[in-house]
């Protein structure tokens, strides 16, 4: 299966103001929480060494956790820019 070439002109993104206020506020939410990491680890680095599930240290859980709130985070923010520019532009291209 072909695709045709890409449009050399794509026009105005009307949406584009509402995904990068969005890109915004979730980069510093998860910059907050990723802040946490850091403050633990520099305020009570014996903290991260406690076994909180299954036998797995804090530090561990976090690490998976925040690469985990990273892809959760990622598939948000397409889902609400792909609404938006639905809304915005009208309609997806076919």
């Amino acid at each position: 299966m072909q695709h045709e070439p890409a449009p050399q002109e794509l026009g105005e993104d009307r949406a584009a103001e509402y995904k990068a206020r969005n890109g915004l506020i979730l980069f510093g939410v998860y910059s907050l929480i990723y802040l946490g990491f850091v403050l633990i680890n520099l305020i009570s680095p014996g903290l991260m060494a406690k076994e909180v599930i299954g036998g797995v240290n804090l530090a561990v859980v976090y690490g998976f956790g925040l690469i985990l709130l990273a892809i959760i985070m990622g598939v948000i923010y397409n889902a609400m820019c792909t609404r938006a520019e639905d809304q915005m532009n009208g309609g997806t291209a076919e």
